[in-house]
């Protein structure tokens, strides 16, 4: 049993998340690696791809949404994640106990349809996307049309919680715009999830802690939004070696997981909006302080990329792009060194590169 304090978590977690070194993998097995990625707006998962990977361009990451082969929906905490379309199956099925308990006291849509019998929401739905997908208006018209005196807007919320809505390209297709349009599972990806939800249960313990472990149960409560794991982690204990942090807690992982030999520092890094290293775990201030959460974890539930020096957030960054002009605007939360800087802007023109390269001006500053 090894005791971890929080540099410890830093380095392990980090190492499992891709992001001590790029690795040559491809788009698909990193997005499976890390059971998804959680981006509300099109962008992030294209920066949280190009952090950890090498030669990863754009329309690798566009193309696999383009093909059905990835696609976005409401997954872990009720948010809309990037995942593989095999995985939007497991993980949907892990996820539906806590997006059903929530659907109608989670939002003021929901609280809107108190009263609407679940189940005929879903027979409708299913009905009305059968064929094709619906744009979010059309799908909430026939859903109004079928339940009177309630608003399609709030009507199509609720379904997208009571079952799985893809949202279709090009809604998250690089540089693309269009309204939300919603396709069924069985009519895009060519089926529906399946109901074991232990066995679902079961088979993500290990791939959440083969990417964020060391982790307490809590943390994976906290990833996935379930509760009452602990008898799951019971029953794979024999599968499991159990470490324990500086408080005492236990910290489940996987036995044959090599722990990374990390004890200098880390280079800077640029992290995407809400990257799973910031969201995933219970205690966070193994990557990220008290006072940095407050200015990252804003009200609105958006999130900029994030600066991480030596493993730690120490600001953020975002870009403004235009057709001939790419600014990329990094916002400190204390003083760099002027090494860290020079490494920082070097990173930041990459990114520009990444995101921008048709752009006739790209600039990084420092507020």
């Amino acid at each position: 049993m090894k005791t971890f304090d929080d540099r410890a978590l830093n380095r392990a977690r980090l190492h499992r998340q891709w992001l001590t070194e790029r690795r040559d993998a491809t788009p698909l097995e990193t997005m499976e690696h890390l059971v998804g990625m959680q981006g509300q707006l099109g962008d992030p998962p294209y920066f949280q791809l190009w952090s950890r990977l090498n030669d990863f361009t754009t329309d690798d990451l566009s193309t696999l949404l383009e093909d059905r082969r990835a696609v976005r929906v409401v997954l872990m905490r009720g948010t809309i994640h990037l995942v593989s379309a095999r995985d939007a199956l497991t993980l949907r099925t892990l996820v539906q106990p806590y997006l059903s308990k929530t659907v109608f006291n989670g939002s003021e849509y929901g609280k809107r349809i108190q009263g609407v019998d679940p189940e005929a929401l879903v027979e409708a739905g299913r009905r009305l996307l059968a064929d094709k997908p619906l744009h979010v208006d059309e799908l909430g018209a026939g859903l109004a049309e079928q339940f009177d005196g309630y608003a399609g807007g709030d009507l199509a919320y609720g379904l997208r919680g009571l079952m799985p809505l893809i949202q279709t390209p090009p809604r998250g297709v690089w540089g693309q715009g269009g309204g939300l349009t919603y396709a069924s599972t069985g009519q895009w990806l060519g089926a529906d999830p399946d109901t074991d939800w232990d066995a679902a249960l079961d088979a993500a313990i290990p791939r959440y802690l083969a990417a964020y472990g060391p982790a307490t149960i809590q943390d994976f409560q906290t990833w996935s939004s379930l509760t009452r794991t602990a008898p799951a982690f019971a029953r794979l204990r024999d599968r499991l070696i159990v470490h324990r942090d500086a408080a005492g807690r236990e910290l489940y992982d996987l036995p044959d997981i090599e722990l990374p030999d990390l004890d200098g520092p880390l280079k800077p890094l640029l992290l995407g909006g809400f990257d799973n290293i910031l969201l995933s775990h219970r205690e966070r201030e193994f990557v990220i302080s008290k006072p940095a959460q407050k200015k990252v974890f804003r009200q609105n539930a958006m999130m900029k990329g994030t600066i991480l020096i030596d493993g730690l957030v120490v600001g953020t960054w975002f870009t403004t792009l235009k057709k001939k002009t790419a600014l990329l605007t990094f916002e400190p939360f204390e003083s760099l060194s002027a090494k860290n800087r020079r490494y920082l802007e070097g990173e930041g023109e990459r990114l520009l590169d990444f995101a921008a390269g048709t752009a006739e001006t790209r600039t990084v500053e420092f507020t």
